[in-house]
């Protein structure tokens, strides 16, 4: 039976418009993918082409070699050396836990070194190569290298490694360097990626931190072609790093060597300087340590002795040790006093051994007194009595204002650690400090170093230096690229007279018969010093133990007895050389230090040992078995047989 006509037009009609429907939506999505189709391909072509590129290219950062470190005659003193390593790539590992355990039955490594390889690699890129073991044997290396099918993602590289070959010499002085902490990212900021690579090293102390970025170098990079998941299919382009640039210092290495040597197993500390151009030649802190240790992490156990032994060996005494100074800054009374107009060449002070002052009696170190002396045998003979008057005549204005001429409590400008800028005290510092005003007895106090008083080695050599030539010497660690042998310091505008005389009683005072350290004399033509011997007190001497008869510095317990101290310049007629000693509890001046400081001058100016003519005929037996003793403790000498020092 057929269908009424009027049915078939309807249901034509409705699939007409379905047909429509269907067909419009169509078109307008087609429409929609045409235009964003027309948008990423052209329109935004540029930017994914740019994601494209960024997502195959790989940019990966290459170390520069660290610059060298040099003395004055080109000796290195910090190099770098070829070394094994073992690293591990996440991306080529299986399981990288699982592969650290099968490297750990052929390796000498921890499961702390596991844990911290672990550890970086969740921190950095999949393809970047974690360090697990450094400084690997031949021997070891080449077990893994046989052992390598086994262990997926394990490399075998050869890097540069910092080393130090004169050890101990130059610890304190160049410091070391070490991995990068979370503190150095910190200081560092974002603009650093060297920093963020596993096992890179910086320097953490002295020279290595403070020239860090002149050692660095600067990065390169290579942009590596990497697959989907990041594996590296072939080099594309290669910037080469800049090596960091090579430091040569003023210090001379014999001298440096010599230094250590001398001072021996004792707690304490030297400075050479040449009063010429404020080069310093030695500057050494004891006991030392090897700084090689902290390259590849120091052990717990090797830490612990050197932070907890009474002689701080980790400390560099040099600049960081703030000590009294003793008598050694008698000589800047003198010179204020002279400068002042309070004291003639002539005029005498009587010393009875003590004097009393608003109530008060300050002792002189000679119990019986020195009797009448004047300024020049004062020093000669460090009569506190005579600096007692000279302190009062002067105030304590006209002594700080010397001090700050000689350069105490300033701090010098060397690229060393925790530089102390000892303490120059005065009437607005104690008020400040303490509160309370500055009192007469704190102006006798400071008249013979002790009190508020606190100076370094340093500091005291720079004082000796200016001392002997008059003028602003400054010190220097870092050698200039124009070498020149006089810097042209200025005058520090003190009279010819007042220099003449404080440098005859210096003179005296290790050349005189009643020179405190007559025993240290030179009897050398030419060779001649003259220098100020200091002792510091650490503990008060009680008005009871003076009365029952003050134990010597011998009977004392090690940390109860004075420090000793000495500063000199050399030769006397043309000082070439400054020299200042210190040895923490060593007594006296002219027993502990004072023989030190000889053997550095008479080292320097015959450019290597001395012969024992050159000390008193009396001396010569034990000295020339001291000699032979410290001629088995020193570098041998350069091809020519000695150190130059023109």
């Amino acid at each position: 039976m057929r269908r009424p006509a009027a049915a078939d037009r309807e249901r034509q009609t409705k699939l007409t418009r379905r047909i429509l429907l269907i067909g419009g939506v169509q078109a307008v999505f087609v429409g929609v993918l045409g235009l964003r189709m027309r948008q990423m391909q052209i329109v935004d072509a540029d930017l994914y082409r740019t994601l494209a590129e960024e997502n195959r290219i790989s940019l990966q950062i290459i170390s520069p070699s660290r610059g060298k470190i040099m003395d004055r005659f080109g000796q290195v003193l910090a190099d770098n050396r070829p070394t094994y390593q073992i690293t591990i790539t996440r991306e080529r590992a299986d399981d990288m836990e699982i592969v650290l355990r099968r490297l750990k039955v052929l390796l000498p490594i921890s499961d702390e070194q596991i844990a911290a390889a672990l550890a970086d690699s969740k921190k950095t890129s999949a393809f970047v190569p974690i360090p697990v073991a450094e400084r690997v044997t031949w021997e070891e290396l080449s077990l893994v290298a046989v052992n390598l099918p086994a262990l997926p993602g394990v490399n075998l590289e050869t890097v540069l490694e910092r080393t130090y070959p004169l050890g101990p010499d130059y610890a304190h002085v160049i410091g070391y360097v070490g991995r990068v902490s979370e503190n150095d990212l910190a200081d560092a900021g974002t603009g650093e990626p060297l920093l963020s690579m596993p096992g890179f090293k910086i320097g953490k102390i002295s020279i290595e931190r403070s020239m860090e970025q002149q050692l660095r170098g600067v990065q390169g990079t290579l942009a590596v072609e990497v697959n989907s998941s990041g594996r590296v299919m072939r080099d594309l382009e290669r910037t080469d790093p800049v090596a960091g640039e090579d430091v040569t210092l003023t210090l001379d290495h014999h001298l440096q060597n010599f230094t250590l040597a001398r001072l021996g197993d004792q707690s304490a500390a030297a400075v050479v300087i040449d009063v010429r151009n404020g080069d310093i030649l030695a500057s050494v802190s004891a006991p030392s340590f090897d700084p090689n240790l902290f390259v590849g992490g120091i052990s717990s156990k090797d830490y612990g002795a050197l932070r907890d032994s009474e002689y701080r060996p980790l400390a560099d005494k040099t600049v960081q040790g703030a000590y009294p100074p003793g008598s050694t800054v008698k000589m800047s009374l003198a010179l204020a006093a002279l400068e002042a107009g309070v004291v003639t060449p002539d005029d005498s002070v009587n010393c009875p051994g003590f004097v009393e002052i608003a109530g008060r009696k300050f002792h002189c170190w000679k119990r019986g007194g020195h009797g009448r002396v004047n300024l020049q045998g004062a020093l000669r003979e460090s009569c506190d009595v005579f600096f007692y008057e000279m302190a009062q005549r002067v105030g304590i204005d006209g002594l700080n204002a010397m001090n700050t001429r000689l350069g105490l409590g300033l701090k010098p400008d060397l690229p060393l650690s925790g530089i102390t800028a000892g303490l120059n005290p005065s009437r607005d510092w104690k008020l400040k400090k303490q509160g309370s005003e500055w009192r007469i007895g704190d102006t006798i106090n400071a008249s013979i170093g002790q009190g508020f008083v606190q100076a370094s080695p340093m500091q005291l050599a720079v004082m000796a230096a200016r001392i002997a030539s008059g003028r602003q010497v400054t010190p220097r660690m870092i050698k200039s690229a124009s070498d020149i042998p006089d810097s042209g310091f200025a005058s520090m505008g003190l009279s010819s007279q007042s220099l003449d005389l404080v440098h005859r009683g210096m003179f005296d005072v290790v050349n005189a018969d009643r020179g405190t350290a007559k025993a240290s004399r030179i009897v050398a033509d030419g060779q001649q010093m003259a220098g100020k011997t200091g002792s510091s007190q650490v503990f008060s001497i009680t008005d009871a133990e003076r009365a029952s008869g003050v134990r010597t510095q011998d009977q004392l317990p090690w940390n109860r007895r004075d420090h000793a101290l000495f500063t000199a310049f050399a030769p006397y007629d043309a000082p070439q050389i400054a020299v200042s000693v210190l040895v923490e509890h060593g007594g006296g001046g002219s027993t502990a230090a004072a023989p030190i400081a000889r053997d550095l001058v008479l080292f320097y100016l015959n450019g290597g040992l001395p012969p024992p003519e050159a000390y008193p005929a009396e001396q010569r037996g034990r000295v020339g078995t001291d000699l032979a003793r410290l001629s088995t403790l020193i570098l041998p000498p350069d091809a020519n047989g000695a150190t130059s020092h023109a």
